[in-house]
């Protein structure tokens, strides 16, 4: 079968509350999505899968509207940190050096990697389950980076979890059945109309 495993759109930012942040698409992230969803919706789809947090089946809403196809929440493709009080895209994150030298601290800590391994393990078992409902068929998946670097990292042997960034809306491609899985394609935005620029370039 075809996997596309599609990142959300620009949420909006949140800098603390009372529970987990689940941010809704930014008014640039709505486009995104739209546009998102008329380039794609051209190719046949048989089903569409999203995370539950709100930047997520933001996103496949208007992909599930100009494909008439039924969304299906998927508690498995949260993203890694859905439990932080907070969300800040990291774009804005790498602009302030002291927050995210903290952050990246943090991340390669042990305790961390091992969290992100346990992650690694819960992703690649919730895609495979989607993977094993739809033999021969096309499925989108609507998630969040990290869920796709830990399921894409798998599928090319790569022992980490955080390789690479996803742009907003990326779709990356992969053929999966069975034991069999195999990249086609990575990041790709031929509906957004500006090149995509790295989080790390001003």
């Amino acid at each position: 079968m075809e996997l596309w495993l599609i990142r959300h759109g620009l949420p909006l930012r949140i800098d603390g509350g009372d529970g987990p942040a689940d941010p809704p698409l930014s008014p640039e992230g709505v486009e995104q999505a739209e546009l998102m969803a008329s380039w794609w919706s051209r190719h046949p789809i048989d089903a569409i899968y999203a995370s539950p947090m709100q930047r997520a089946h933001e996103t496949a809403r208007p992909l599930a509207a100009a494909t008439g196809l039924e969304l299906t929440l998927d508690d498995g493709l949260r993203e890694f940190d859905a439990h932080l009080n907070f969300y800040v895209p990291i774009e804005e994150l790498r602009a302030d050096e002291e927050a995210w030298k903290r952050l990246v601290e943090e991340w390669l800590s042990p305790e961390a990697e091992a969290k992100r391994q346990d992650f690694r393990v819960q992703v690649i078992a919730s895609i495979d389950a989607i993977v094993a409902r739809h033999p021969g068929e096309r499925v989108a998946v609507v998630c969040h980076g990290g869920v796709i670097n830990a399921y894409l990292s798998d599928i090319i042997s790569l022992p980490g979890t955080m390789w690479f960034e996803p742009a907003y809306t990326s779709v990356s491609r992969a053929m999966a059945g069975g034991s069999h899985k195999q990249l086609v394609s990575l990041n790709e935005t031929p509906h957004l109309p500006n090149l995509v620029m790295p989080a790390t370039m001003g």
